[in-house]
């Protein structure tokens, strides 16, 4: 973790350019853990337990199960800053669609109550919308250890680093998943 640095955690949903995150704190010099646990039966039960173990290991967070947790999260490290990312919900919609389908995982069935997006739009994007609003009224008291970023709309190193006080580096910003 850069010296002086507080854990980062991305708490968008998946297929918000969370992986496009991950790379840009990576580039910065935190060290990133992605998601975990999507196929685990139990982990709506272990996801908090799991995080908390994991958290001792890297300075930067994002995908699942990190963005369900990022109340206990912020209370378990005090002074962490923390990152939604959010993009179009007509297009967001359309990339879970695209990408995951039919298919069902235990997390989405724990994160949504049903585990694919196909024929659950409604649900899904009743879901999105809860998360983001939680996430704001959460924050609304705390502006300085929250950023919104979208990655649709070109925010990038400037937003990030004047966040996180980091010097920006000499290299394009990065974009994982353009198609998705």
């Amino acid at each position: 973790m850069p010296l002086g640095k507080q854990k980062v955690f991305g708490i968008g949903f998946h297929k918000t350019g969370t992986k496009t995150l991950g790379q840009a704190l990576t580039t910065l010099g935190y060290r990133v853990k992605g998601p975990f646990g999507a196929q685990d039966p139990d982990i709506a039960k272990v996801a908090l337990r799991r995080a908390l173990e994991i958290a001792r290991s890297y300075d930067a967070f994002n995908d699942n199960p990190w963005a369900i947790l990022f109340k206990d999260l912020d209370a378990n490290f005090p002074g962490s800053k923390f990152i939604l990312t959010r993009r179009a919900e007509d297009r967001w919609l359309r990339s879970q669609i695209r990408y995951f389908g039919a298919k069902s995982t235990p997390m989405r069935e724990w994160i949504y109550g049903v585990g694919s997006p196909l024929g659950n739009e409604d649900v899904y994007l009743r879901r999105y919308r809860q998360h983001n609003a939680a996430v704001l009224s959460y924050f609304c008291r705390r502006p300085d250890d929250l950023l919104i970023m979208d990655f649709e709309r070109k925010d990038g190193w400037a937003q990030l680093c004047g966040f996180l006080r980091a010097n920006r580096p000499c290299v394009p910003f990065p974009h994982a998943n353009p198609t998705l």
